[in-house]
């Protein structure tokens, strides 16, 4: 039997690692404090170890899966450490260019190399998969009708206060994502923003019942149209991955924007986390607090004036007093990936999110298992 090594026991990690020990697999727990592993797992008798990168490599064997649940940084150094050693590697971020630069040597050695696997990338490339092939499928597919995608995700509180916001992680990637650049498409042009506060709009959400959220772009949405399956000759009319808050976001955060413009260098560095331990320690959730997911991904195509087809795949998730909305759907995601690939359901590379719609439908059946709402709803009818 493979083993699975768990790499990092943060706060979107239990939930699916969870499911894996209890499923039976073979689990060895990674973390660089053990205590702190022993008490989310006291009740499984879990194996847990010191992480250390030389440790964790002498102890991979060839058909083993290593999981990287730490920072961005640990993620190309552990899957380095898989292919010496003949192992998989799974995490749940972006593919980075230092990733993609280990795609050929993957692909060379038959291993498999799986990222952007979690809520936020993850979820939502499974949900625009299963809109595009189902628009292709459908008697309104026509090579010239003029595209719409949008795909917003947001961890949001369920319980809405001042700050319009609550982290279940350290605030230090929300404040650098806010000084990112983003590219989508709008009107059928390529739409750059330098700041995402400059770029805030107004979302309807078909939820159960419908709710209004404030809406950006988010990093470079342009390459997903090729991962998504568009074709290149298509009329893309609107094209944009981005973020959803809860509505008064932007003006409670409108001081923070002012003052993140101003950073530079390593002063700005610094600065970015000073807030981030000032908010940590003001907007964290508190023990048991539930939080809310809300995703939604939407395709529509139009004839003129007429759309012909129009769906949103919609979800909307909070959290309880055992675990996060946030850490479920991350880490249960994370998991699937992993038995997937334990079942050579995916192919060798670095890959994103499958898109073999097999795959979907059992992923996405087992979110909905986890959710409160999961929906496809129809707007064409």
């Amino acid at each position: 039997m493979a083993t699975i090594n768990w790499v990092g026991t943060g706060l979107s990690s239990i939930p699916g690692l969870r499911r894996l020990i209890t499923a039976g697999h073979d689990v060895v727990v990674w973390n660089r404090t053990v205590e702190k592993a022993k008490a989310e797992l006291d009740d499984l008798n879990a194996d847990i170890r010191t992480f250390d990168l030389d440790t964790l490599k002498s102890t991979l064997t060839a058909g083993d899966l290593a999981i990287s649940m730490l920072p961005g940084e640990w993620h190309v150094p552990i899957a380095e450490a898989c292919f010496e050693k003949d192992a998989h590697f799974v995490s749940s971020s972006y593919i980075s260019p230092e990733m993609a630069a280990l795609n050929d040597h993957a692909k060379a050695k038959g291993l498999c190399c799986v990222n952007e696997v979690g809520l936020d990338p993850g979820i939502d490339h499974l949900m625009a998969h299963w809109l595009v092939a189902d628009y292709r499928a459908s008697d309104a597919y026509d090579a010239n009708n003029d595209l719409s995608f949008i795909s917003y995700c947001g961890g949001i509180p369920k319980i809405q206060n001042d700050f319009r916001y609550k982290f279940s992680w350290s605030p230090l990637g929300v404040l650098k994502a806010l000084t990112s650049p983003s590219k989508s498409i709008r009107d059928f042009k390529d739409y750059d923003v330098a700041r995402p506060w400059d770029a805030v709009s107004s979302y309807e959400a078909p939820l159960e019942k419908t709710e209004s959220f404030e809406v950006y772009p988010n990093r470079n949405s342009i390459p997903f149209m090729q991962d998504y399956n568009f074709d290149p000759t298509w009329n893309v009319k609107t094209f944009v991955r981005g973020t959803l808050r809860l509505n008064g976001w932007a003006e409670a955060w409108k001081d923070i924007f002012t003052e993140i413009e101003t950073l530079e260098g390593a002063a700005g560095d610094a600065r970015l986390k000073e807030m981030s331990d000032g908010f940590w320690k003001a907007h964290a959730y508190d023990e048991g607090e539930p939080d809310r997911v809300v995703m939604c991904v939407a395709l529509k195509a139009e004839q003129g004036d007429e759309a012909v087809y129009h769906k949103t795949y919609a979800m909307d998730a909070w959290g309880d007093e055992k675990s996060t909305a946030m850490a479920d759907l991350v880490s249960i995601t994370v998991s699937m990936a992993v038995e997937s690939v334990l079942a050579g359901e995916i192919e060798a590379g670095v890959t994103p999110a499958p898109g073999s719609m097999e795959l979907v439908a059992k992923w996405l059946d087992t979110v909905d298992g986890i959710v409160q709402h999961l929906n496809i709803v129809d707007h064409t009818t």
